[in-house]
């Protein structure tokens, strides 16, 4: 009897949705064995990509604070199949899983086709994915859903260059290296390469050795932690906390505040974060121990 795998993900510019075919190919190859669905997140009212500038900041505080949006319903198929694995597939806006894909999550479909299944959540962001991975987890574990592998590609650039690239991606549409700029977002070769991590899946998945999967994912690749990097992370949630509670307090002052949240991130990202680096290098020797447990913590899939 064939296995019925579903394929969950949300995408505006293809980059996901690449990822993730590619990762279920190795299930495509054995049509005999597995049947794969898959199920493209659709909002009512989609967001715009190349994103104008002011709506992709007038996003922020609906992301950060988790606040839905309506989607359209799931199709029939994948309503009424109970399915044997679950890939899901996100992006990381505001460090925090889409709205797109925390309106799934809420939308009431979600812990139905979600619920006592093994799933392999899968993301492709800039480089901050690690606390919104925490943030998914705990949906996860209210829906009783298994979480049993997490795979996480990035831009291999370092942050400051990332930052340029994915603006000029996000706000112009142009992904392509351009002048002194490289190209936006993963790799071409990485993308292509996801099939390895779905080769790595299907046979645990064959085996019946899920259990052990995520160590397998750790060891070829797939999860790559930069303790510098969650530390931004946690800085940038607790300023995040105040930016947005604000701005979705202050309703008549929504537009000025959302220009002074522009400005701030921008002096964040290109001040305060260089400063974060030199306080991270000098206490590397003091906090080494602690950052490895981190790191462990992050690679794995368990919820504290």
């Amino acid at each position: 009897m064939q296995k019925n795998i579903l394929v969950i993900y949300y995408t505006q510019t293809g980059q996901l949705e690449d990822i993730v075919k590619n990762i279920a190919q190795p299930f495509e190859d054995k049509k005999d064995e597995y049947k794969v669905t898959y199920y493209n997140i659709q909002l009512r009212k989609d967001f715009p990509f190349p994103w104008p500038s002011d709506v992709f900041f007038n996003t922020f505080p609906e992301s950060y604070l988790q606040i839905p949006s309506e989607i359209l319903p799931p199709p029939e198929e994948v309503l009424n199949t109970k399915f044997d694995l679950i890939l899901f597939g996100y992006q990381v806006w505001y460090l925090t899983p889409s709205i797109p894909i925390i309106s799934f999550l809420k939308s009431g479909f979600a812990a139905d086709i979600l619920k006592n299944t093994p799933v392999v959540t899968i993301s492709a962001t800039r480089n901050m994915w690690m606390l919104s991975q925490e943030k998914l987890k705990v949906y996860l574990k209210n829906f009783e859903a298994k979480l049993v592998g997490n795979i996480a590609l990035v831009d291999r650039r370092d942050n400051y260059t990332s930052v340029l690239t994915i603006l000029r991606w996000m706000t112009t549409g142009q992904k392509e290296k351009s002048g002194i700029l490289p190209a936006a977002g993963v790799s071409d070769e990485e993308i292509n390469g996801a099939g390895k991590y779905g080769n790595i899946i299907e046979k645990h998945f064959e085996n019946n050795d899920l259990a052990n999967l995520q160590p397998d994912l750790v060891k070829n690749g797939a999860v790559e932690i930069r303790a510098f990097l969650v530390r931004v992370e946690k800085v940038g949630n607790k300023i995040f906390t105040i930016w947005s509670n604000l701005i979705i307090n202050k309703k008549e002052k929504r537009p000025l505040l959302i220009k002074f949240f522009k400005v701030y991130l921008m002096a964040a990202i290109w001040i305060i974060s260089p400063i974060v680096l030199i306080f991270h290098i000098l206490l590397a020797p003091i906090l080494w121990k602690k950052r490895q447990k981190q790191k462990e913590y992050l690679q794995g899939i368990n919820l504290k």
